[in-house]
């Protein structure tokens, strides 16, 4: 008997005990390559795969062996996975250029069919380690969408953590507009981010129909796909494009592009991506529901703020103003009726206060104010971080209904300066800012009045400002001086030193007074 076969089945044992020691696929299709190499004596091996995009894998080689001589023999054998035939084993050339035997074929054959089951637990392995990630990445994405603040925030986590699990070179959300196209409003991306927001799907675009019908759209190469559009595809090669669709709506489009030449996404890939974006969408609604509930109990605070205010706070000191107007129609009250008069004002002052506090509090907390009143108390409230403190902000007349816009932004250009101007003022401890709209002005026409007092000493002198005067500006509604010179500085008075505040006192400081034409 021969005592070739022993040394040959421990080759093969030791082969096939190599290829089922690691879960890794591409590790063990490595281990196949070099034992079917070390088996047969072959000069080079290699495993080329029928799909290469089911796995992502197109041949696998074994690393330097050498120069194959030419002509030289050559054994294939196929590897099947089930029944699917996974790719085929190619060997090459045998020392002193000998032809590969029976024998060699056989064991290759053997080794082949311990392959196909090892690919297939690898595959498993792969399989459930991806979809553990998906999982997880789904889950802590659900949890950042529920605590996030604002929109723009969530959008960039769905983006950014889809990128890291799909190994993407970008993470890309789409919205749809109001032309009826889609536009980039989001991007996550390792590389340079230049020119990927704002990037558009024209409308009629086939991958757009896709979408908005709620179909995933997958792209093997984004630079050359004729049905990719925007301007810039050429610097992707495969994607993804899944719609974001929750409730029956379409809330957006989660892209994962890959670099040019990267390998495409395999179909458990596609399958766990897919189930992301419906994770992703239907946390998006519920993060969505959770700030319109947050706004409203918000507004409904405020609401219920605002109404104490106007039927128990001014209420009360209308009732005390009342109280004092009596008193001091009282016989005996001659000697305290100064300071009976400070009070009333004062009461007068806080009611107007109030009131602004109360309008203040009905504005919603994220839009922008439209009304001059919310515009106004926006800019004395930004200026409060500057100065330290809030304006005193009061209106009278029917500020909102009676100026027009083309007006109400050159009074908000003035009041800007103004406080800009009062903000570099030594000593400053006081801002009252007061908006007047009258129904007849000096020309017999209705006109809006601005006044800003700041107290504290002149910046370059130290001594203290000048009092309040006037400045008039043409009909254009403009915030120039007379006529149509379209200067935006507020008018200063060269008169003299005091003005009379609040409750009659008397304070020194600088007015600004700003009017126009209605």
């Amino acid at each position: 008997m021969s005592a070739q076969p022993a040394p040959r089945l421990t080759r093969l044992l030791e082969a096939v005990l190599g290829i089922g020691a690691d879960l890794d696929l591409r590790s063990t299709l490595q281990h196949i390559v070099d034992g079917a190499a070390e088996l047969t004596g072959a000069a080079s091996a290699a495993l080329v795969t029928t799909d290469p995009g089911r796995d992502g894998l197109a041949e696998i080689r074994t690393p330097g062996r050498g120069a194959v001589p030419e002509p030289a023999p050559l054994l294939r054998v196929p590897i099947h996975v089930g029944d699917e035939e996974f790719g085929e084993l190619r060997l090459a050339g045998r020392a002193g250029g000998a032809p590969f035997t029976a024998e060699d074929e056989q064991s290759l054959r053997v080794l082949a069919a311990q392959a196909g089951i090892a690919i297939r637990n690898a595959r498993l392995y792969e399989t459930a380690r991806q979809r553990e990630r998906w999982i997880e990445g789904a889950a802590a994405v659900t949890t950042a969408l529920l605590t996030e603040e604002s929109a723009d925030d969530a959008l960039t986590t769905v983006a950014e953590r889809a990128r890291m699990l799909a190994d993407a070179s970008a993470g890309v959300i789409l919205q749809p507009t109001a032309e009826g196209g889609m536009e980039i409003v989001t991007a996550s991306t390792s590389d340079d981010p230049d020119g990927i927001v704002g990037a558009t799907i024209a409308p009629g675009s086939p991958v757009l129909e896709q979408l908005l019908g709620g179909e995933p759209v997958f792209v093997t190469d984004s630079a050359t796909d004729p049905r990719m559009t925007t301007h810039v595809r050429h610097r992707f090669g495969p994607s993804m494009m899944l719609p974001l669709r929750a409730s029956g709506r379409l809330i957006g489009t989660l892209a994962l592009p890959r670099r040019p030449g990267d390998r495409p996404y395999t179909a458990v890939e596609r399958l766990l991506a897919t189930q992301f974006a419906s994770q992703a969408a239907l946390a998006l609604v519920l993060a969505d529901a959770r700030r319109g509930r947050e706004r409203l109990a918000v507004y409904e605070d405020r609401d219920r703020i605002a109404r104490d205010l106007h039927d128990l706070v001014v209420q009360r000191l209308f009732a005390t103003g009342m109280m004092l107007e009596s008193t001091r129609r009282r016989p005996g009250a001659e000697e305290v009726g100064g300071i009976l008069d400070r009070a009333v004002d004062e009461l007068r002052s806080t009611v107007r206060e109030v009131r602004t506090t109360i309008f203040a509090l009905q504005q919603p907390p994220a839009d922008p104010p439209t009304g001059l009143r919310g515009r106004v108390l926006r800019e004395t409230g930004s200026a409060a971080a500057v100065l330290g403190f809030p304006p005193s902000t009061h209106f009278t007349g029917a500020v909102d209904t009676r100026v027009p816009d083309r007006v109400a932004d050159h009074l908000l250009t003035a009041l800007r300066q103004a406080l800009a101007e009062a903000a570099g003022r030594p000593g400053l401890s006081r801002i009252e800012v007061t908006v007047e709209a009258t129904t007849a002005g000096r020309d017999g026409r209705g006109e809006v009045r601005l006044t800003v007092f700041a107290d504290g000493a002149d910046a370059e002198t130290g001594d203290a400002g000048q009092g309040g005067g006037d400045e008039e500006p043409g009909h254009d509604g403009g915030p120039g001086g007379d006529g149509d010179d379209g200067d935006d500085d507020p008018g200063r008075s060269g008169e003299a030193g005091e003005k009379g505040g609040v409750g009659g006192a008397r304070a020194r400081g600088t007015t600004f007074t700003w009017r126009s034409s209605l």
